[in-house]
C-alpha cells in the first residue's frame, strides 16, 4: 500500500484493487484511496499497466546522464502529467475523485554556508493532488525519489494482487 504525506498534514493511503472479469478472473487494479484511514474515493480504472511503465520512466530518467538537471531528484520522465486517473462509472461517467501527478519547476532558496548570502536554484517536483467527489483536494510535493518509491509500492502491490493463487499449496509443499 502506498502512501503520502499531504501538505494540510493528512495522510494519503492509495491502494490497488483487483479488476476481474464476468469468471472472476483478475486482469487489472483500480487505486482505493484513504484519507487518514476513511474511504476518499475510487480511481483509475485498470491502471496497473500505466503504473508500471511510470516507474520504469521514473527509474530511467533518475540514471540519465543529468545534463539538463544535475540532481538525480529533479530528473522525471518527459511530459507535464505523468498520471491522471479518475473515477468512471460503467456507463463511462467520469466523477466522484481523481488522482493526478503533474510536474513543476519551482524555485528553491539555498543559503549560503555563512551570512545572509544565498542564491535561487530550480528544482522539479511532482503535485501527486487527489480530489474527493465532494471537491475537497489534498496534495502532496515529490522528488523523483520519493515518486520512484511511492510508484514502485503501487506496482508491487498489484503484481501481488494479479498474482495466480495457487489453491491447495503452501509455502514449502512443492
Amino acid at each position: 500500500m502506498g502512501g503520502l504525506r499531504c501538505l494540510d498534514g493528512s495522510y494519503l493511503t492509495v491502494t490497488p484493487v483487483v479488476c476481474r472479469d464476468g469468471d472472476g478472473t483478475p486482469y487489472e487494479v483500480t487505486l482505493r484511496l484513504h484519507r487518514d484511514g476513511t474511504l476518499y474515493g475510487t480511481v483509475g480504472e485498470r491502471c496497473g499497466r500505466l503504473l508500471t511503465r511510470l516507474a520504469r520512466g521514473v527509474a530511467e530518467a533518475r540514471a540519465g546522464d543529468g545534463s539538463q538537471w544535475p540532481d538525480p531528484d529533479d530528473r522525471f520522465p518527459d511530459g507535464e502529467e505523468l498520471f491522471a486517473f479518475r473515477y468512471r462509472t460503467r456507463t463511462g461517467v467520469v466523477g466522484g475523485g481523481e488522482l493526478r501527478c503533474r510536474l513543476r519547476t519551482v524555485p528553491i532558496w539555498v543559503p549560503a554556508r555563512r551570512g545572509p548570502a544565498g542564491r535561487w536554484r530550480l528544482a522539479r517536483r511532482a503535485f501527486v493532488e487527489a480530489w474527493a467527489g465532494g471537491g475537497m483536494g489534498l496534495r502532496a510535493v515529490l522528488t523523483s525519489a520519493e515518486l520512484g518509491v511511492f510508484v514502485d509500492s503501487l506496482v508491487a502491490e498489484a503484481e501481488e494482487c494479479l498474482a495466480p493463487q495457487k489453491s491447495g499449496t503452501s509455502p514449502g509443499s512443492q
